[in-house]
This record gives C-alpha cells, sequence and structure tokens, in this order.
C-alpha cells in the first residue's frame, strides 16, 4: 500500500511539471523582436578581386601593415558582405609580380559603388600607395550552376 501511495505521488508530481501543450512557438515566447531574422542571399553576387604586387623595398612590416589595415575594411565599410585573402602559392609563375589577393564580396553594384570612394577605403588607399608596384582588379557576378 505504501508503494502505491508513493507511486501515486510520484505520478502527481511529474504530471504536474509536464510542459501544456501548445499549437505554436508564438504561444509560448513574449511579444518582441524575433529571437533571429533571415537574410535572404541572392542567386549571384559580386565579387571584388584585388591583387597586388609590392614594391621591393617595402619591408614585411609595411605589407603586414597594408594587409592589417585592407583587413580593417569590412568592420568600417557595411556594405562589405564577405573577405578573404591569401598569398600568392601557385607553382606555375604566371602571377606576373602580383603576390597578395583579396576578394570582397558585394550584395550589389549600388553597394560596390558606395565601397570605391568610401572615406576608409580612401584612408585604405594612403597606406597601401607607398608600398604598391602593381594592381590588377576584376569584378565579376557570380554565375550560379
Amino acid at each position: 500500500m505504501k508503494k502505491l501511495s508513493y507511486l501515486v505521488l510520484f505520478i502527481l508530481i511529474w504530471s504536474c511539471n509536464q510542459p501544456k501543450s501548445v499549437e505554436s512557438i508564438e504561444e509560448i515566447l513574449p511579444e518582441t523582436q524575433p529571437i533571429y531574422q533571415e537574410v535572404a542571399m541572392p542567386d549571384s553576387v559580386l565579387r571584388h578581386v584585388v591583387l597586388f604586387g609590392f614594391k621591393e623595398t617595402s619591408k614585411p612590416e609595411d605589407i603586414q601593415g597594408v594587409i592589417d589595415a585592407f583587413k580593417a575594411l569590412p568592420s568600417q565599410i557595411s556594405e562589405i558582405k564577405g573577405f578573404e585573402w591569401g598569398i600568392n602559392s601557385s607553382p606555375e609563375g604566371l602571377n606576373q609580380g602580383l603576390t597578395h589577393a583579396f576578394t570582397l564580396t558585394f550584395h550589389s553594384a549600388a553597394d560596390r559603388d558606395a565601397y570605391l570612394p568610401h572615406p576608409a577605403h580612401k584612408v585604405f588607399g594612403g597606406i597601401l600607395g607607398p608600398h604598391l608596384d602593381k594592381v590588377t582588379v576584376v569584378d565579376y557576378w557570380t554565375k550560379p550552376d
């Protein structure tokens, strides 16, 4: 009999602690801002590819300063949606003195056009200028499969 009493007590406590059935998450969340917001990604993005060759007189710390300044641009220019960079490692020897590659991603031509004259981009150009020997820039729209 004692075991049965404990069992009934356990069932009562357990049933009181079970969550109530709800039709949707909105029923239990307060009416506030959404937890997250989905951002539609465009089918095609604009890539801005920049290739630099530095002067022989530029020291490694000078080149690192240029890299650091370029890496800072996405935090200063909201139109930049993606950024990556690297140093040439091709064994083909076809880089024509261009050693550093940077790729910026934009969601529109207007975003790219806002980036080009942006004050932070101009400051970066001032840091880059004394060390730049060669540059190539290619912009292209990605093509989905």
